[in-house]
């Protein structure tokens, strides 16, 4: 686990565990990765989420999301805007996953988006990561 970068920790757990055709992992709870949840169940990609009590933690249970193949809806994750890091664009500069298949998440002055909606809103921000 990154502790410096907690961001790409939940996207590696999400990763994994779709990988493993779990049924569901557990990320510990901040704000942003509430947001970014939340994003990925608007979007399809998966199937649910809520907040528990666990051992005195709270944590996100991210219920994933499977076809009727059982292949999971999730391709990939990938974090663009690490600590080391830093990557921002203007609503006029947000570039384009799969084509316009896949999702762009990006923190902007509005919260946190999805690239459409923040070039909608004329708002660039730090692109934090894409899902396909």
């Amino acid at each position: 686990m990154s502790a410096s970068d907690p961001i790409a920790d939940m996207l590696t757990k999400v990763r994994n565990a779709v990988q493993a055709r779990h049924e569901k992992v557990d990320i510990p709870t901040s704000k942003l990765k509430l947001e970014i949840v939340k994003i990925l169940k608007t979007e399809g990609y998966i199937k649910n989420f809520k907040k528990v009590q666990e051992d005195g933690m709270s944590v996100i249970r991210v219920f994933l999301k499977y076809d009727n193949e059982n292949a999971p809806v999730i391709h990939g994750l990938k974090r663009i805007s690490t600590p080391g890091r830093r990557v921002y664009s203007g609503y006029k500069d947000l570039p384009r996953v799969f084509n316009g298949y896949g999702t762009l998440i990006v923190s902007t002055s509005a919260g946190v988006t999805t690239g459409k909606k923040a070039a909608e809103k004329l708002v660039g921000g730090e692109l934090l990561c894409t899902v396909w």
